[in-house]
């Protein structure tokens, strides 16, 4: 079957977003149940009581991990964490998940029950139950995907498309740390394929690699806005990056952004770390991707309720859409943000 047009258009030309564009526009929701499609960080569908935030993730060898230094119980639990995290990102608690398989005969039982032992303890973790999915052979090495369902709390789903100017913004925790992990892996594994007897150099960069390896999904935030009463106006996980993530609120919200470099959460060691291998720290916590923390906005009225709260840091303030998506640096210039990191095609 023949499905190549004369008119070829490469996928690189538009981009990962580019082609959710086109399906989104497409694809529009002909359910009344279907609260939101196609463009989030989860779909939302209306349950009998409670609404259900639903998102699918999938992992290929060679474009996602490579094996050469990534556990298979570390990416099992990781391809838990990286689903769960969109389900925290719509202001929901994940409570069940589906995975799927597919599996070159090079993998042994022993090595599937190790991706599995990752899984397991991600679900012990997080208290989310597997309640089913798919097993395939394979011939391009291992794929995973896994799919989770999660309740929205009493205050609804939180959508990137409802900032509102004059909002806070917001992260959790720290930045870049996860980029510069996989820099550390990366340079080890040149040095190994180089010299397979040197013994690789991990030492002191423990909260780098574990970010990278093994990261968490940010529950805990969505608990703590339950605790101080508060409601984001808009939210999105960070995953290919603080720039990228800025610009989808803004084209969402049909907003502007001013963001401070200054209050960017850097970690020390991710900081010192960065410098060594020549890289700006600040690019890194903006464009280095995998962090799965959380962005937010919220009014300025519910400023008080976070400011001794220390896992969170306010960033920036939401502007007319007109001023654009900008960052002021440390020295007072202004610069547009740009999203330089993670491209699927």
């Amino acid at each position: 079957m023949e499905f190549e047009s004369q008119n070829r258009t490469e996928l690189s030309s538009i981009g990962e977003f580019g082609l959710i564009k086109q399906f989104r526009a497409a694809f529009t929701p002909k359910q009344t149940t279907t609260l939101m499609g196609i463009g989030d960080d989860a779909a939302v569908i209306q349950n009998s009581n409670t609404p259900l935030a639903i998102t699918s993730d999938l992992l290929l060898e060679g474009v996602h991990f490579d094996l050469r230094y990534v556990p298979l119980k570390h990416l099992g639990y990781k391809a838990v964490v990286v689903n769960l995290s969109d389900i925290c990102a719509m202001n929901a608690i994940p409570k069940k998940i589906l995975v799927n398989l597919g599996v070159s005969n090079r993998f042994s039982l022993e090595a599937i029950e190790e991706l599995y032992a990752g899984i397991q303890a991600a679900c012990q973790y997080y208290n989310i139950d597997l309640i089913g999915g798919d097993t395939s052979a394979s011939q391009q090495g291992l794929m995973l995907s896994v799919t989770a369902i999660g309740e929205t709390q009493a205050s609804g789903a939180v959508y990137r498309s409802t900032a509102k100017e004059h909002d806070l913004v917001c992260v959790s925790g720290d930045l870049g740390a996860a980029y510069m992990g996989l820099q550390i892996l990366e340079r080890e594994k040149s040095v190994f394929l180089a010299n397979p007897k040197m013994q690789p150099e991990l030492e002191g960069f423990d909260y780098l690699i574990q970010r990278q390896l093994k990261p968490e999904a940010r529950i805990d935030i969505i608990n703590g806005f339950i605790e101080r009463g508060i409601i984001p106006t808009a939210m999105m996980d960070i995953s290919d990056g603080l720039a990228s993530e800025l610009l989808h609120i803004c084209n969402e919200s049909k907003v502007g952004i001013r963001l401070y470099e200054d209050k960017i959460p850097i970690d020390s060691l991710t900081f010192n770390t960065a410098l060594q291998f020549n890289l700006d720290p600040t690019v890194c916590a903006l464009s280095g991707g995998e962090d799965y923390e959380l962005l937010f906005t919220i009014p300025q009225s519910a400023y008080e309720k976070l400011s001794k709260w220390n896992a969170i840091s306010v960033i920036g303030h939401v502007t007319s859409a007109h001023a654009g998506c900008e960052m002021i640096a440390k020295d007072g210039t202004q610069h547009p943000i740009q999203a330089q990191g993670w491209k699927a095609f």
